[in-house]
């Protein structure tokens, strides 16, 4: 066969479903191999749009999410979305063609190094340089890019490559199990634990991944810690349990920092140092840092460890709780009051454009438990990250390890397709919306229903937001859109306009009902913002 119908067979080998992307000369024999695979191949309008979408898919099932470009500019559209992936944590094989190996020694035509391109933002990059390796970079890029922490692998395939003769089979597919901790730092978590007057936990997206948000309920639950969670881990314990603080992880005070600042013990499970950095929350010289994840805890001189435990989560909160004494109501109690009350302060406000808090409470009444939000980058992912209740794990997706614009259209429909049976819901602000617009053919042409829920200011809006803060006025942040609602049609999809506060709740279920890809214009009120830097700004902490 040749060395492009191995390939294939290596990734059907890996159990891929989907191929997002976009085919070029340099992966001709590829795309006629997939002709013959189960294999569905997502034709997408942009590259970087793939890479989202294998971002996305990858993050929801744990399995490597594929994107596909060819040489030159379409590997190199691909970056921001692998280097999104890398950073989040999300596990992506990411392809690209390439020119003839008798032309790589050279300057030549849409020629560049993508091996070393790729480098920085994966954890594996190669280049198949005989079809006899196939098995083996597969299977190797597969595994590391789904070992902890998940990443990206890439793959460059010149295209004479592609069409050599070959007779090897794929490799047998493993993955190791995570080791059990160490029985001595589970002791010794356990007495630091136990000697404690204020511990608080804060989750990350380590415990989404290793699946052990059962783990952590039953251990908050049996010591009575209160648990924060980072942006991507929001749901890993729902909104509405009686430990819950919500979500930490805003760059200013917030109410969930009354509580860390008061913690002499905090238990980090699953937390990841890119997406909040440890000199932003820890403010207590006194205070001591447990760590439990799967990997060693980041050097860091405010994240000095006390007892860290690697290896199996879900397994080192079993044990630890089974020796740690249980805590009495936690001083907590009237924060999390308070936290509660201001969730709901908004969610009859009849203000138009609407603001922020009662957009996300009319979408979290339209939405069923399971069912997916896909938060873009901007003003709006702060509010998301903050308020949208959230009550299961993979629920609420957010890049906040890259924080890249553009992701929620795309990976709305990498969503919809890894989970079927659940709405998928993209809100975006209008400009990362016209970042990767071009998805919503996409969406239509393949019949994958989707609802993308627009902020309309006609600016960009975070960064006006951080200006108005620090100097008083904005600058070069204001654009003009187009008619959203003629914009859908134009696309075939069905678009909406919100002109009053009560339009919002009834345009989502009709949304959600009419099966379809749909889009909300929804304008929106942000001198909110500044509204809640001055409230955190005078934060005063409930007793």
């Amino acid at each position: 066969m040749k060395a492009a119908e191995l390939f294939v067979r290596c990734l059907e080998n890996e159990e891929v479903e989907y191929i997002f992307g976009i085919p070029g000369e340099e992966n001709l024999d590829l795309m006629d191999a997939l002709l013959d695979s189960h294999i569905q191949f997502i034709l997408t309008r942009h590259e970087q749009g793939a890479a989202f979408m294998a971002d996305v898919y990858g993050r929801l099932t744990g399995q490597a999410g594929v994107c596909l470009s060819t040489l030159g500019p379409g590997a190199t559209n691909l970056v921001t979305g692998v280097a999104d992936a890398n950073m989040d944590r999300a596990p992506v094989v990411a392809i690209a063609g390439q020119a003839a190996t008798s032309r790589l020694h050279k300057e030549s035509h849409q020629v560049l190094d993508l091996v070393n391109l790729f480098e920085p933002i994966s954890k594996y990059s190669t280049q198949i340089l005989t079809p006899d390796i196939i098995p083996e970079v597969v299977r190797k890029a597969f595994k590391v890019a789904q070992s902890e922490k998940p990443g990206c692998s890439f793959i460059d395939f010149p295209e004479n490559i592609a069409s050599f003769e070959v007779n090897k089979p794929p490799l047998k597919k493993q993955s190791a199990l995570p080791p059990e901790p160490n029985s001595h730092k589970v002791k010794q978590a356990a007495e630091v634990i136990s000697q404690a007057h204020y511990p608080i936990i804060i989750a990350g997206n380590g415990v989404v991944r290793s699946n052990a948000s059962h783990a952590l309920e039953e251990f908050a639950s049996k010591l009575n810690i209160p648990v924060a969670t980072t942006f991507m881990a929001k749901g890993v314990l729902s909104c509405g349990h009686e430990l819950s603080l919500g979500t930490v992880g805003l760059q200013a005070n917030d109410y969930i920092s009354c509580g860390i600042d008061r913690a002499d013990v905090v238990i980090c499970v699953g937390y990841d140092i890119v997406e909040y950095q440890p000199h932003l929350w820890n403010h207590n010289p006194g205070c001591k840092i447990i760590h439990i994840d799967s990997q060693p805890a980041e050097v860091d001189e405010f994240y000095i460890v006390e007892a860290g435990l690697i290896g199996d989560i879900g397994s080192a909160l079993a044990k630890i709780s089974a020796i740690s004494q249980r805590h009495k109501t936690p001083f907590y109690q009237n924060l999390k009051q308070h936290i509660d009350e201001r969730m709901q302060a908004y969610k009859d406000d009849s203000g138009f454009p609407l603001k922020p808090q009662k957009i996300l409470h009319d979408l979290r009444r339209a939405l069923q438990p399971e069912d997916i939000v896909i938060s873009d980058v901007g003003a709006h992912k702060m509010w998301i990250a903050r308020m949208f209740q959230t009550l299961a794990p993979n629920t609420c997706i957010i890049s906040n390890g890259f924080a890249s614009m553009g992701i929620a259209l795309p990976g709305a429909i990498a969503a919809k397709l890894a989970k079927p049976k659940q709405v998928a819901v993209a809100v975006t602000g209008d400009a990362g919306f016209l970042m990767n617009m071009q998805e919503i053919e996409t969406a239509v042409r393949l019949q994958i229903p989707i609802i993308v829920l627009i902020w309309n200011d006609a600016h960009y809006g975070l960064i006006k937001w951080k200006q108005e803060n620090h100097f008083g006025r904005e600058s070069h942040v204001a654009f003009t859109n187009p008619d959203f609602v003629k914009l859908a049609d134009a696309f075939g999809a069905k678009g909406y306009r919100i002109e009053k506060a009560s339009d919002l709740l009834p345009t989502l279920k009709k949304a959600i009902t009419d099966d379809c890809v749909v889009l909300i214009d929804c304008p929106v009120d942000y001198s909110e913002n500044l509204k809640l830097t001055e409230e955190l700004g005078h934060l005063i902490c409930p007793s």
